[in-house]
Protein backbone atom coordinates (compact mmCIF):
# COMPACT_ATOMS: atom_id res chain seq x y z
CA UNK A 1 0.00 0.00 0.00
CA UNK A 2 1.67 3.18 -1.06
CA UNK A 3 1.58 6.33 1.03
CA UNK A 4 -0.78 9.02 0.57
CA UNK A 5 1.46 12.00 -0.99
CA UNK A 6 -0.32 14.43 1.34
CA UNK A 7 1.74 13.66 4.22
CA UNK A 8 5.83 13.68 4.61
CA UNK A 9 7.56 10.49 3.82
CA UNK A 10 9.41 9.20 6.67
CA UNK A 11 13.48 8.15 5.97
CA UNK A 12 14.32 5.67 8.75
CA UNK A 13 17.03 3.57 9.82
CA UNK A 14 16.68 0.14 10.86
CA UNK A 15 19.64 -0.73 13.07
CA UNK A 16 20.44 -4.29 14.72
CA UNK A 17 22.56 -3.35 17.65
CA UNK A 18 25.38 -5.70 19.91
CA UNK A 19 25.77 -9.72 18.95
CA UNK A 20 22.23 -10.64 18.18
CA UNK A 21 22.60 -12.55 15.00
CA UNK A 22 19.13 -12.81 14.22
CA UNK A 23 17.24 -10.50 12.05
CA UNK A 24 14.48 -11.89 10.36
CA UNK A 25 12.39 -9.77 12.51
CA UNK A 26 13.92 -6.37 11.76
CA UNK A 27 14.06 -7.29 8.09
CA UNK A 28 10.00 -8.24 8.30
CA UNK A 29 9.43 -4.75 9.75
CA UNK A 30 11.85 -2.79 6.99
CA UNK A 31 9.72 -4.50 4.59
CA UNK A 32 6.26 -3.70 6.40
CA UNK A 33 7.63 0.15 6.83
CA UNK A 34 8.52 0.15 2.92
CA UNK A 35 5.03 -1.56 1.90
CA UNK A 36 3.40 1.65 3.79
CA UNK A 37 5.89 4.31 1.47
CA UNK A 38 8.27 5.59 4.03
CA UNK A 39 12.21 5.06 2.84
CA UNK A 40 13.93 2.75 4.64
CA UNK A 41 17.50 1.83 5.54
CA UNK A 42 18.82 -1.28 7.44
CA UNK A 43 22.14 -1.95 8.99
CA UNK A 44 22.73 -5.36 8.44
CA UNK A 45 23.87 -7.07 11.57
CA UNK A 46 25.86 -6.46 14.70
CA UNK A 47 26.17 -2.91 14.63
CA UNK A 48 27.87 -0.58 17.16
CA UNK A 49 25.28 1.76 18.96
CA UNK A 50 28.32 4.53 17.58
CA UNK A 51 28.19 3.30 14.23
CA UNK A 52 24.16 3.46 14.13
CA UNK A 53 23.92 7.53 15.21
CA UNK A 54 26.56 8.44 12.64
CA UNK A 55 24.25 6.85 10.18
CA UNK A 56 21.25 8.54 11.60
CA UNK A 57 22.48 11.70 11.62
CA UNK A 58 25.11 11.52 8.10
CA UNK A 59 21.66 9.96 6.52
CA UNK A 60 19.28 12.95 7.93
CA UNK A 61 16.67 10.09 8.90
CA UNK A 62 13.78 10.64 11.02
CA UNK A 63 13.86 7.93 13.13
CA UNK A 64 15.94 5.39 14.23
CA UNK A 65 14.34 2.10 14.95
CA UNK A 66 16.11 -0.54 16.90
CA UNK A 67 15.38 -4.43 16.89
CA UNK A 68 16.97 -6.60 20.30
CA UNK A 69 16.05 -9.58 20.68
CA UNK A 70 19.54 -10.39 23.48
CA UNK A 71 18.29 -8.62 26.37
CA UNK A 72 21.14 -5.78 26.06
CA UNK A 73 18.62 -3.24 25.50
CA UNK A 74 19.16 -0.72 28.01
CA UNK A 75 22.53 -0.61 28.12
CA UNK A 76 22.78 -0.77 23.97
CA UNK A 77 20.02 1.95 23.71
CA UNK A 78 21.29 4.44 26.30
CA UNK A 79 24.46 4.17 24.53
CA UNK A 80 22.90 4.76 21.37
CA UNK A 81 21.13 7.41 22.67
CA UNK A 82 24.04 9.50 24.93
CA UNK A 83 25.74 9.17 21.14
CA UNK A 84 22.84 10.64 18.88
CA UNK A 85 23.01 13.89 21.37
CA UNK A 86 26.95 13.72 21.41
CA UNK A 87 26.41 14.23 17.39
CA UNK A 88 23.73 16.72 17.47
CA UNK A 89 21.30 13.99 15.89
CA UNK A 90 19.81 13.96 19.73
CA UNK A 91 16.43 15.08 18.07
CA UNK A 92 16.11 12.17 16.15
CA UNK A 93 13.09 9.86 17.82
CA UNK A 94 14.92 6.88 18.77
CA UNK A 95 12.05 3.64 19.12
CA UNK A 96 13.23 0.11 19.93
CA UNK A 97 11.13 -3.32 19.60
CA UNK A 98 11.95 -6.70 20.09
CA UNK A 99 11.71 -9.16 23.31
CA UNK A 100 11.38 -6.66 25.86
CA UNK A 101 10.08 -7.26 29.75
CA UNK A 102 7.45 -4.98 30.44
CA UNK A 103 9.86 -3.84 33.49
CA UNK A 104 12.11 -2.45 30.65
CA UNK A 105 9.53 -0.50 29.04
CA UNK A 106 9.63 2.45 31.52
CA UNK A 107 13.32 2.02 31.54
CA UNK A 108 13.95 2.63 28.39
CA UNK A 109 11.80 5.62 28.16
CA UNK A 110 13.56 7.18 31.21
CA UNK A 111 16.54 7.24 28.46
CA UNK A 112 14.42 8.46 25.83
CA UNK A 113 13.09 5.88 23.09
CA UNK A 114 10.27 7.34 22.51
CA UNK A 115 8.46 4.26 21.96
CA UNK A 116 8.94 0.30 22.73
CA UNK A 117 7.24 -1.95 20.74
CA UNK A 118 7.64 -5.49 22.62
CA UNK A 119 7.35 -8.55 20.57
CA UNK A 120 4.31 -9.89 22.25
CA UNK A 121 2.24 -6.92 20.79
CA UNK A 122 0.18 -6.44 17.79
CA UNK A 123 2.03 -5.86 15.05
CA UNK A 124 -0.28 -2.78 13.63
CA UNK A 125 1.02 -0.75 16.39
CA UNK A 126 4.44 -0.40 13.96
CA UNK A 127 2.90 1.17 11.01
CA UNK A 128 0.58 3.17 12.90
CA UNK A 129 3.31 4.34 15.06
CA UNK A 130 5.19 5.67 12.38
CA UNK A 131 2.04 7.18 10.36
CA UNK A 132 1.29 9.36 13.43
CA UNK A 133 5.21 10.56 13.30
CA UNK A 134 4.91 11.10 9.77
CA UNK A 135 1.54 13.20 10.33
CA UNK A 136 3.73 15.44 13.32
CA UNK A 137 6.03 15.98 10.62
CA UNK A 138 3.62 17.31 8.17
CA UNK A 139 2.16 19.40 10.70
CA UNK A 140 5.78 20.95 11.62
CA UNK A 141 6.01 21.46 7.51
CA UNK A 142 2.79 23.66 7.51
CA UNK A 143 3.60 25.61 10.68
Amino acid sequence: MAAPESRHRLRILIAKLGLDGHDLGARYVVRMLRNAGHEVLYTGLQTTPEAVAQAAADEGVDAVGVSILSGAHTALCGRLIERMNEIGAGDVPVVVGGVILPEDVERLRALGVREVFPSTDPEERIPAFFEQLAAERTNEGDA
